[in-house]
Parts: structure tokens; sequence; C-alpha cells
């Protein structure tokens, strides 16, 4: 295994280029210390903002509009960039192992470390609790595969008429469900929820808002767990079947493999356990935000929200670390802006117990979507 060493005094190493890092990288832009080494390891230079991939589904924008090309932002931040995932991890080291497009793998030092690389769709596990799910059905993550993937089915759908199944009940699912229904009204749509209502860690109202949502646009409802996929059909529990011709697994996200064997202090679920001041509870050096840490001190979904929320303090934090200097705790809102697209050009907006419905939180999704992509893109 080859070895990439940084000639920098302090060397900061960025795992991941979601919305927090994204933060740091134009806050690098604006002003970074010549004493800081930084390295950016991400699959592509680009961020698929998930905020629009229902939009995307449903044919109401293209795959560009919902992508944000982080090249300049690197050529502007200083920031070296590599190419890869993430493979492995030794935190008593302060190494990361980097496997590489071309089969390679490099090993990064680093000084400091910030892991925002997200959840996953851990793919053993799956496959595990839906024997069949690797061979036979579509994976929403990574998004970036399953947005390369949605013309072909679009295209098939052409030919016949087909039956597919969204599998899992969460944000994912519901927002998806509507939108292949619009995409492609002339398929049956169906939402595997696996036995928990659709929407079940939202409140009442939301959940009563999108069932009703699903009915209106003919979205099946099965409150069943999907126990294996096979060529043409959804198993399901109690020996039952379900005839699908497109399975599309939108379940929630898993932590990365690589975390167990990483040394960090990991939550339940295996992902990284973090403090207030975003920092790992079991070492100093190392930085976690959005969905791959789990704070130990307070409880916030899994959202997108929370990790832009976060981007400032990571900041602040990671250039206090280079600099030796004490952390900032940051305390998440107690509640956040949920938009949630309903396929057609409309939107359920949730804010704490107050909901709301129709084309103008449609509109003002899109408004507040297309402005923060813009923003990142020009790197404000």
């Amino acid at each position: 295994m080859a070895t990439l060493a940084a000639t920098g005094i302090r060397r900061l190493v960025l795992l991941g280029a979601g919305h927090v890092h994204v933060h740091v990288l134009q806050a690098l832009a604006r002003s970074r210390r010549a004493d800081v080494n930084v390295t950016l390891v991400a699959p592509q230079p680009h961020l698929l903002y998930s905020g629009m991939v229902p939009g995307y589904v449903a044919g109401h924008y293209t795959l560009d509009e919902c992508r944000v090309d982080l090249r300049p932002l690197i050529d502007a931040s200083g920031v070296r960039y590599v190419p890869g995932l993430c493979s492995g991890m030794n935190a008593a080291l302060h190494s990361v192992r980097v496997a590489l497009p071309d089969g390679e793998a490099v090993a990064l030092p680093y000084d400091v470390l910030s892991v925002d690389t997200g959840g996953v769709a851990d793919r053993e596990a799956l496959e595990a609790a839906m024997p069949g799910a690797r061979d036979n059905a579509m994976f929403v993550r990574p998004m970036d595969g399953f947005a390369q993937l949605w013309p072909q089915l679009v295209a098939l759908s052409q030919t016949r008429a087909l039956s597919i199944a969204l599998i899992g009940a969460g944000a994912a699912g519901v927002e998806l469900a509507m939108a292949v229904r619009h995409r492609l009204p002339h398929c049956t749509v169906t939402l595997v929820t696996g036995g928990p209502a659709p929407l079940s860690g939202y409140p009442l109202k939301v959940q009563q808002r999108a069932m009703r949502a699903l009915k209106e646009r003919r979205v099946t409802v099965l409150s069943l767990a999907c126990t294996g996929i096979s060529p043409g059909q959804v198993l399901l529990e109690g020996g039952t079947s379900l005839a699908c011709d497109a399975p599309i697994i939108a379940t929630g996200t898993q932590a990365p493999a690589w975390l167990r064997g990483s040394g960090l202090a990991l939550d339940a679920a295996g992902f990284i356990s973090t403090n207030p001041f975003l920092q790992s509870t079991s070492h100093a050096n190392v930085y976690a935000a959005g969905d791959v840490a789990t704070r130990v001190d307070v409880q916030h979904p899994r959202s997108g929200v929370y990790a832009v929320r976060a981007g400032p303090a990571l900041d602040y934090n990671l250039r206090a670390a280079l600099a030796e200097a004490p952390p900032r705790a940051w305390q998440p809102p107690r509640a956040a802006l949920s938009l949630l697209a309903c396929g057609n050009r409309s939107a359920i907006a949730s804010w704490g117990a107050w909901s709301a419905q129709g084309a103008w939180v449609w509109r003002w999704k899109d408004w507040i979507d297309r402005r923060f992509v813009r923003g990142l893109s020009i790197g404000q």
C-alpha cells in the first residue's frame, strides 16, 4: 500500500464532500492558514443535493440542476483533492486508508480529521435482511448511482407498464413513491413500509397529510416487512408476495462498515459518537458531522437541515484544533423546517407542530433548494 506524505506543518483531512464540508471549503476559500495542509477525500468532485432528487425523479429538474460542481471551490480553497472512498482507519495511528478508482490504496496521515461521508446503504446488512436485494433491486444510496440508473428505468417503462415498489417508509421512500407515480403515471407504485406508518417519526398531522397525498396519487401502502427479493417479486412477511418489476430500496442509512475497525467510539448503530463540539468522544483530534455522526448529549433527526446548520461550528472547531485553541459547543435547533415533495408541484411543510400543504409550499421549497445550490455553486 502506497503512502501519501503531507508536507504541511499541520495536516487536516476532510473525509467526504457532504453539506458540512462544503461550508468548510467555502470558509477555506476565504481564509486559510499557510501552515496547514488540507486534503479532501471524496468519490466525485461534486455534491448531489439530496433535497432535489425527488424533483429530478418527478421530471421537474435535470440532473445538472441538482448537482454542485465543487472543483472551482476546491481550487479556490487550495485543497488537495483525492478521488476515492475511505476503506479503513486507524485512529491510534492517525491514519485513514483510501481506495482509489484504479484499485490502488493510499494511506493518508492526519493531525486533525473531519468526517462528513454521510450514512450508506449497507449492502451486506440489507442482503441479510432481504435476501436477493443485491442482485434484484435498485438502491437509492449512493444517490449518484441511483440518479444515473433512473433514466434507464424510465426508458424501460416506455416499453410496458411496470410494477414498481419503494421499500422504506421514511421521507425518502414517501417522496420517491409520489415522484415515481408522477413521472410514470401508467405504472403501478407500491410503498412497502416494513410495519410502521409512513413518516412515523414526524408529527401526526404530517403523517395524515402524507397518507392522503399517497392515496390521492394512487400509491398503494403495504404495512408489511420485505423479507426477500427475487426476479419479478418482492417477498413479504407472512409468506405473501408482491409482483414487482423494479424494487427500489429507500430504507434509512447505516453506518459505513470501515468505522467498525477504526478504534473510534461508536453508538449502538455504529455511527461516530460525538460531543457538543462535534468531536469524537474517544479521540479529540477527530471531528464528525452529518449523518455519519451521533451526538451523545442531544438527539436530532439525521437530516440535511441539521448538517447545514452544523457547518459554521465545525469550521470554527477545526480551525481551533489546528491552532490548539479551545473549541465551541454547538447546539442543534429544537425544530427545523421540513419540506416534503409530493410528486406533482405541491409539497408538505412542517415546523414543530405546525404544518401546511399546497402548491405554494412547493414554490417555497423550489426557491430554497435552487438558492441553496446556487450559493454552493458560486462559492458564496
